[in-house]
């Protein structure tokens, strides 16, 4: 349960976390302190195997309506893939991905829309850069090297994800730690470091709870998912924005899945999140600045 008291207990045992500065969030020509405006990344999914059906565009008109819809409701930046980041999904072929993005990619760059690219091939990243995006959603970690020195050409933004494999589509069938954050600033720490030698010169952090790792137990993820949320301001050391891909939880929200991402956003805001990915972009962004507007200094 939590408690004011369990996040006092929290926020005192890492103290020294709790308030360090992080780096502004690039999008494009568009720099962004994460704690004075929180960024909301939208999702647009070309890939009918994605989980969450709203998110799902049937074709490249769809696709782009709904990420102007998402724009114009307050997102930042709009993240597109075009392959299912579950693991039990159908594999798309890169030409099939390529021949989806393109036509996407393209008139919302033109339009001024920051656009993220959610994937961990090297040729779909490129392709994607070349159309105009400006964030590598980087879902994989196996081909590090070359996605960096492929970011720092095109002046890109990396999203670097935690997952337990070498991509999302491809696990090592390890089970999450009871608390990984150790774990994850050693991992997230060396590629950082690499990234920079290679010349990118904006990342982001997300810690991975969305996607890419094993837990059978849908309860027991949830209780995960939840935890991690309220303590990634201790990945805050490393400097970089932290982001999230917020939670859905059907097997707690059931029938009301949809309102699960504006309660997991409060967990994200007190754990100190910059970027929220999600798939519910107003309500988000209500839970935001309703958050803004609380005043504890009674």
């Amino acid at each position: 349960m939590i408690a004011l008291a369990e996040l006092a207990r929290l926020a005192a045992e890492h103290a020294d976390d709790l308030a360090r500065p992080v780096a502004p969030l690039r999008l494009g020509d568009r720099l962004i302190d994460t704690d004075r405006e929180p960024v909301l990344m939208g999702v647009v999914n070309l890939s009918r195997d994605s989980a969450y059906r709203e998110s799902i565009a049937v074709g490249a008109a769809s696709a782009v309506r709904k990420a102007r819809v998402q724009a114009a409701q307050g997102a930042h930046v709009i993240d597109i893939g075009a392959e299912s980041s579950r693991p039990s999904a159908g594999l798309v072929d890169v030409a099939a991905q390529l021949r989806a993005l393109a036509p996407v990619i393209e008139p919302l760059a033109a339009e001024g829309i920051a656009v993220s690219i959610e994937s961990y091939d090297l040729a779909v990243v490129r392709a994607a850069l070349a159309s105009g995006a400006v964030v590598v959603n980087l879902t994989g970690s196996h081909h590090d090297d070359a996605m960096f020195s492929l970011a720092a050409e095109y002046g890109a933004t990396v999203v670097l994800c935690h997952v337990l494999g070498a991509h999302a589509r491809s696990l090592d069938g390890s089970d999450v730690q009871a608390d990984p954050v150790p774990s994850m600033l050693d991992g997230f720490g060396a590629r950082i470091a690499r990234a920079r030698e290679l010349g990118v010169e904006h990342l982001a952090i997300d810690p991975g709870i969305g996607f890419g790792f094993r837990m059978d137990d849908h309860l027991g993820r949830a209780r995960y998912q939840a935890t991690t949320l309220l303590h990634s301001f201790r990945l805050r050391r490393l400097g970089w924005p932290i982001c999230h891909a917020l939670p859905h939880a059907f097997d707690v929200f059931e029938d009301h899945f949809r309102s699960a991402e504006g309660f997991y956003a409060v967990l994200a805001h007190l754990g100190g999140t910059g970027v929220y990915r999600t798939h519910e972009v107003p309500l988000v962004r209500a839970v935001l600045d309703a958050l803004a507007l609380s005043d504890t200094g009674l």
